[in-house]
């Protein structure tokens, strides 16, 4: 059995499960191609920045098994992924890809629906009379 390596993202309601095997460079996500799966080529640059900062691009095929939220939050879970997988290939990263801010999970998520209210704080317009 070859080397893998695996690291789990998760950002708002997307997680990534990613796995990092010695190879070519070739990421695949869900069973399909990167280019396939994401429309927008600044969410396949999104993903492939651990990557790049480290210079590790062509060294390792990374798999991706990603669900929930939207596709902006799965670009970013899959990032946060590959940057912990990466962590455990090779611990000297470590600066690089916090100094990028890779390493943190964005805390930020969908703030709750309150009563009376239409959305989280989307009131319906006030009259005084």
């Amino acid at each position: 059995m070859k080397a893998q390596y695996i690291g789990t993202g998760r950002r708002k309601k997307a997680i990534a499960r990613v796995r990092l095997v010695p190879g070519t460079g070739k990421i695949t996500i869900n069973k399909r191609d990167i280019e396939n799966f994401f429309n927008y080529e600044t969410l396949r640059v999104v993903v492939k920045e651990p990557l790049m900062i480290t210079d590790t691009l062509s060294q390792y095929d990374v798999l991706v098994n990603v669900h929930g939220g939207g596709y902006t939050g799965q670009a970013g879970a899959i990032r946060h992924g590959i940057s912990r997988a990466l962590l455990q290939a090779d611990a000297e990263l470590r600066p690089i890809l916090k100094k990028a801010g890779f390493l943190t999970r964005d805390p930020r998520m969908k703030e709750r629906k309150k009563y009376g209210l239409k959305k989280a704080r989307k009131a319906s317009q006030f009259s005084k009379r």
